[in-house]
């Protein structure tokens, strides 16, 4: 597959790689989870608590990915255009668009 130049063209894809329900369901529980750690963490200064927010979140997407989608987490070749998107979905799960 060649290379996604714009953001507007990868959007479509990241859905296509999130397709289940349950993945997308997943993918929202953890960025909630790692939402909460950061914030609490921020809160109470435990920055070790702030620290596991992104192995929460990842931890969870992954499994989605290898376990539900059986495909390759699009974070591995578009780390910055899959955080915003996993926030741009986990809002979308959260307001029932998914």
């Amino acid at each position: 597959m060649a290379r996604i130049a714009t953001y507007e063209e990868f959007w479509p894809y990241y859905l296509t790689q999130h397709a289940q329900p349950l993945t997308r369901k997943l993918h929202t529980f953890g960025a909630v989870v790692a939402v909460a750690l950061l914030v609490l963490g921020a809160i109470q200064q435990n920055w070790v608590e702030a620290a596991l927010a992104p192995v929460a979140a990842y931890s969870v997407a992954w499994f989605s990915h290898f376990f539900v989608e059986r495909n390759r987490p699009a974070t591995w070749d578009y780390p910055l255009w899959s955080l915003l998107s996993e926030g741009r979905m986990a809002w979308g799960v959260l307001c029932g668009k998914w």
